[in-house]
């Protein structure tokens, strides 16, 4: 058995934004492409970092919705720059680490470390984290550092 993430587009750009999202994730990879009779992309089937997603191109008026974001995980500031910046191009920053991309898919992007930096302090410095956090866009982690040591 296999969970996946199924991204339903009613705009016709499911095979747009997976090849777009497997354009910025480093090992990412287009599984399979399945075609309706007419030709046109139907079903992109596609990986980023070993977990699958689907994006599927409907008729029907389900819209994309911030109550559900993909997370990631990002080892370095340096990735959290780069996919925040590639994933915002013709998108919308949102508070504490969210965006919404120019497909509609919000994101949360944030550094490994912000965990570690809040299991490792005591309640008032994590307080002072978090609200350093929920007072950015794009997570800057030296900003949580200095947060926590004031």
């Amino acid at each position: 058995m296999q969970t996946s993430t199924f991204l339903y587009f009613n705009d016709g750009r499911a095979e747009e934004a997976a090849d777009y999202y497997v354009g910025i994730f480093p090992d990412a990879k287009i599984l399979d492409r399945q075609r309706g009779i007419e030709g046109k992309v139907t079903t992109v089937t596609f990986e980023l970092a070993g977990q699958r997603y689907i994006t599927y191109n409907g008729e029907l008026e389900f819209p994309l919705t911030p109550a559900i974001s993909l997370y990631v995980d990002c080892e370095t500031q340096q990735e959290v720059d780069t996919l925040w910046s590639a994933l915002t191009l013709g998108g919308q920053e949102g508070p504490g680490g969210s965006l919404t991309d120019r497909f509609g898919v919000t994101w949360q992007i944030y550094p490994k470390a912000l965990r570690q930096l809040l299991d490792d302090t005591e309640p008032a410095a994590a307080e002072r984290i978090l609200n350093a956090m929920h007072g950015m866009k794009k997570i800057e982690l030296q900003g949580l550092i200095d947060a926590r040591d004031r």
